[in-house]
């Protein structure tokens, strides 16, 4: 089969190492920066009535943790694997909410407050797991898991989340109801 001129140019690019140094580096110095900048860890200097961030700062300070990230071969594969997962997860719920729109009468599609707050849990508990997968971390949880399922630990653990979840879920239902009898009132 013959290889098409795309093909070949980005196994060029992965030659010359921009998958595995330059983009992590753009990635890891463009969050870096963006967090310094809306944190203003480093201050502000006031020139004239407008103030400004200390850009010289946040970038030198951007530049070497970006260097120090791509230096670590580990840490680069760990971001490679992350952001390729996240992507994936990303997707799933573009195209979930496609599909739950496409059953929506009105013109815009909009969430409930409630379904909005479980897709977030449900999305931050698939970053943790994507986390902990690339870390290696999963597949030791999995293995301690499975050879440990029939112990009182475990069980002792599960009860414990089920008994908390519960609690959650009856306390926050009567707050939600007080509220609405003081709206009422």
């Amino acid at each position: 089969m013959a290889e098409s001129l795309f093909r070949g140019t980005i196994q060029f690019f992965n030659e010359l190492g921009i998958y595995d140094v330059v983009l992590p580096f753009l990635l890891v110095f463009t969050m870096v920066f963006a967090i310094l900048e809306k944190t203003r860890v480093y201050g502000v200097e006031k020139i004239g009535d407008k103030t400004y961030t200390k850009k010289n700062l946040n970038s030198m300070t951007a530049f070497v943790i970006a260097f120090f990230v791509v230096a670590s071969s580990k840490l680069v594969e760990i971001i490679l694997k992350v952001s390729s997962q996240v992507v994936i997860l990303l997707l799933a719920s573009i195209l979930f909410l496609m599909l739950a729109g496409s059953f929506n009468k009105d013109e815009e599609f909009y969430l409930s407050k409630g379904w909005n707050s479980f897709f977030m849990v449900i999305m931050f508990a698939g970053i943790v797991l994507i986390f902990f997968n690339a870390m290696g971390w999963l597949q030791k949880i999995y293995d301690y898991l499975s050879g440990h399922w029939d112990s009182r630990a475990v069980a002792a653990i599960i009860l414990v989340i089920v008994i908390v979840g519960l609690m959650f879920y009856v306390t926050s239902d009567q707050t939600k109801q007080k509220k609405k009898a003081k709206e009422e009132d």
